[in-house]
């Protein structure tokens, strides 16, 4: 059973910018479900789907598999609900862990979050200065969620 290890977190600081090895435009959007997220995500001539388990934290069961991208685009276009969610992913190395870095756009404009997939979830791995808080735990955070709640509409 594949599970995904992942822990998120907001930045503290610009400093992720200079390390940047690539970056890539995705678009995303989800089908609905009440135990799992279903996503459809297209990233240049690629589209996945992928089916991930709506736990809380860091650990969740995942699936992913490639499709071909104009099956995607009809996904999107004929069963996603909600808005689609699209964003620049940055990939930043430190050490030998990969930091990627979801910086987004539309109505989540303004959010940027650090993600790092983990082995193992007491995993040892750098904490660079621009690392800001954990929100691992936070759903509001998860694409899914700003998908139904964008980042614009959080109450300030």
């Amino acid at each position: 059973m594949p599970v995904e290890i992942e822990r998120k977190y907001l930045l503290a600081n610009d400093g992720w910018r200079a390390l940047v090895e690539r970056s890539a435009y995705m678009s995303q959007a989800y089908l609905g479900g009440t135990r799992c997220s279903t996503r459809v995500r297209i990233a240049g001539k690629t589209a996945w789907l992928n089916v991930k388990s709506l736990e809380r934290g860091a650990a969740r069961l995942e699936y992913e598999y490639v499709i071909p991208v104009s099956e995607a685009r009809e996904i999107i276009e004929r069963l996603a609900d909600g808005p689609v969610v699209s964003k620049t992913r940055h990939y930043v190395r430190v050490q030998d862990h990969l930091f990627e870095i979801d910086e987004f756009d539309g109505e989540n404009l303004g959010l940027i979050v650090a993600e790092i997939e983990l082995t193992h979830s007491d995993e040892q791995f750098p904490r660079p200065d621009w690392l800001g808080m954990e929100v691992t735990a936070d759903e509001r955070y998860y694409n899914v969620r700003l998908a139904q709640l964008p980042y614009s509409r959080w109450p300030r």
